[in-house]
């Protein structure tokens, strides 16, 4: 397949870009797309999407090619993009208030709530395998449908796009579990991209970028879709879902998007093999697999810090677990009276403050720790319990590898509950003792921590915490152990 030139381009001249025909812009498992077909695709979904009168758009699609396409078309169409985190029918349909048509690849999503339904063909230069990309509109549509299958020869060039008249709306589960939207102007995505083409674009130059996570979150949007597409890195179109496929598409030229919930998995993997890079966001990555990502890959995982509001804040390679974090260099920040951060940035609102909940130690002007979070910290019989550190401290256990701390009622009462994982001394421990009394001496070793209030009153082991492919706890799925 033929490189792209290493020219980047913003996301407001994207289309513009001059780079040769033949360049691939994604790839599969046995055929690649190249920049022409890329922008015909584009072309022509615009024209159906501008006849169209429905103002907000959801994007729901597996492959990223067509994603890539939905989205671009979507935004010069100057339709408000809807990015929906969850393909599943019930999540779906709890968004349903947010958009007026469902635009997707799955065919599962066809009877989506009742709504009409269209399926016009995606151009693509792999026509032969290619999946039909679904309207699913909760209006009544026209009788002939949206049809850009035909040549696009007549529609002009698309001119330069105003990045601050589209919007893009976001969900985050945040502490709650419940979807929360987080609404920003492609301006505010563009002045992302444009930061971390400065800060890593040497570093990934002639390169391939494959995913083990969803470009439906503001994570895998940037640095799995729109970020190789403005600096003309070929991405993959599919997910990569296990270890096994991780370990062979590593190459020295290929880099890595990944989250925690991947990199834990490869404990098991003996094989090495190189990564240009290692990306990992979405939660904390441990230090153990900071060094088996570095064992297997010669990389230490390049993390970053931020949030579906704030996008990236700071980043680290952790060589230790003390390792600071260093703020991107767009970005200002400073402590609250609680000690929480805040930032002043470009990603968000470049005039303004915003305030997280991110409890924060400064390490200098540009550099900082992070203690956890302080809409973790709750009252239980009128004391405030950091569940951060109950967490942090029953993971201080031989015992326990990872810990995930709720509040549950209990017999009209607040109480803490524990989902953990075992090591393997953790296991033959309760085997040895039985869970009754294995659980009583997990609560005696933290009483030399916590006072008797801040110690779970309920446990559950599991194999692994729940998680979405973010590496972002699932509330919800927590909460069903103790029902």
């Amino acid at each position: 397949m033929s490189r792209a030139e290493t020219f980047f381009y913003p996301l407001s001249v994207l289309m513009n870009a001059e780079r040769d025909d033949k360049c691939s812009v994604a790839f599969g498992s046995d055929s690649f797309v190249c920049w022409s077909q890329f922008k015909v695709d584009v072309e022509a979904l615009t024209q159906a999407l501008l006849a169209s009168p429905q103002e907000k758009w959801a994007l729901c699609f597996d492959d990223s090619y067509h994603f890539s396409v939905a989205f671009i078309a979507a935004a010069y169409a100057k339709k408000h993009i809807i990015l929906p985190g969850n393909h599943q029918e019930d999540a779906l349909a709890e968004l349903a208030t947010h958009f007026d048509v469902l635009l997707h690849d799955r065919f599962e999503l066809c009877k989506f709530i009742g709504q009409q339904v269209l399926m016009p063909s995606i151009l693509d230069a792999d026509a032969t395998n290619t999946p039909e990309l679904a309207l699913s509109s909760k209006t009544k549509p026209t009788d002939e449908g949206f049809d850009y299958s035909s040549s696009s020869a007549a529609f002009p060039l698309l001119s330069e796009l105003p990045l601050d008249k589209v919007a893009i709306t976001l969900f985050t589960s945040g502490s709650s579990g419940q979807p929360k939207a987080v609404t920003k102007t492609l301006e505010c995505v563009n002045a992302e991209i444009v930061e971390l083409e400065k800060t890593w674009g040497d570093l990934l130059s002639n390169s391939n970028v494959v995913s083990t996570v969803s470009h439906q979150h503001i994570y895998g949007l940037l640095f799995r879709v729109l970020w190789p597409l403005c600096a003309g890195r070929p991405f993959g179109r599919e997910d990569l879902s296990y270890p096994e496929q991780v370990m062979a598409q590593a190459t020295a030229n290929t880099v890595l998007i990944t989250s925690p919930a991947l990199l834990k998995r490869l404990f098991d993997e003996q094989t090495t093999r190189p990564y240009r890079a290692v990306f990992s966001s979405g939660g904390p990555l441990s230090e153990a697999a900071a060094r088996q990502s570095y064992a297997l890959f010669n990389q230490l995982p390049i993390e970053v810090f931020g949030s579906t509001e704030t996008g990236g804040i700071a980043y680290r390679q952790q060589h230790q677990a003390s390792t600071s974090w260093t703020v991107f260099d767009v970005i200002n920040v400073a402590l609250n009276a609680d000690g929480c951060l805040r930032v002043c940035s470009p990603f968000i609102d470049p005039d303004n403050w915003y305030q997280t909940s991110d409890q924060c130690q400064l390490m200098g002007e540009r550099h900082f720790a992070l203690n956890g979070r302080s809409d973790r910290v709750v009252k239980v019989e009128e004391k405030r319990i950091s569940l951060t550190e109950v967490e942090r401290r029953l993971c201080q256990l031989s015992w326990v590898d990872e810990a995930a701390v709720l509040t549950v009622d209990d017999s009209r009462r607040v109480v803490l509950a524990a989902v953990i994982t075992l090591t393997t001394e953790g296991k033959q421990h309760m085997l040895t003792i039985g869970k009754g009394k294995f659980w009583l001496d997990v609560r005696q070793q933290l009483r030399r921590w916590l006072e008797p209030v801040g110690i779970p009153r309920r446990f559950r082991e599991v194999e692994e915490i729940p998680l979405n492919s973010q590496g972002k706890r699932l509330v919800r799925e927590l909460e069903k152990f103790f029902k």
